[in-house]
C-alpha cells in the first residue's frame, strides 16, 4: 500500500502548533480558542505571573488541561492548592472544581480540552 504524502498546510483545522496559536495579554489570562465542535473545544490558556484563571466548575462538561510550559498554583477545591507544572495532565469531571493562578516569575501556557459543549461557567469563591 502506498500512503499519499499531504502538506500539513492541508490540515490546518486539524493539526495546531501551540507556540503559534499563543497568546498573551498584560491585563490578564487569555484564552485563544483554536477549535470547537459541538461535543468539545480546545483552547490553548496563556497566563503571566500573577495572573489567574478563577475557580470554577461546569454543570456537565468535563475539561482537561495539559501544562506545556511554566507552573502554577492549582486549586482542586474552595481552599486548596497544589502546584501543577509542565507535563501535567490535570481533569476536572462535571461539575468539579478547578482553577489556578500563576504566582511564580514566569510564563504559564496550557492546552485545555472540555465537553461536552456548550461547557458553560459555574463561579466559585474560595472560602
Amino acid at each position: 500500500m502506498t500512503l499519499k504524502k499531504i502538506a500539513r498546510n492541508d490540515l490546518k483545522n486539524r493539526i495546531f502548533h501551540w507556540p503559534d496559536i499563543q497568546e498573551f495579554r498584560e491585563a490578564e489570562a487569555t484564552k485563544h480558542i483554536f477549535y470547537e465542535t459541538p461535543n468539545t473545544v480546545g483552547a490553548v490558556w496563556c497566563m503571566r505571573p500573577g495572573q489567574d484563571l478563577p475557580i470554577h466548575s461546569h454543570e456537565k462538561a468535563d475539561d482537561i488541561w495539559i501544562v506545556v510550559e511554566g507552573t502554577a498554583d492549582y486549586y482542586p477545591e474552595c481552599g486548596e492548592m497544589v502546584q501543577i507544572k509542565a507535563g501535567d495532565i490535570v481533569v476536572a469531571r462535571a461539575g468539579e472544581k478547578h482553577g489556578m493562578s500563576n504566582n511564580s516569575n514566569k510564563d504559564f501556557v496550557m492546552l485545555g480540552i472540555a465537553g461536552p459543549t456548550p461547557i458553560g461557567f459555574i463561579p466559585h469563591k474560595h472560602h
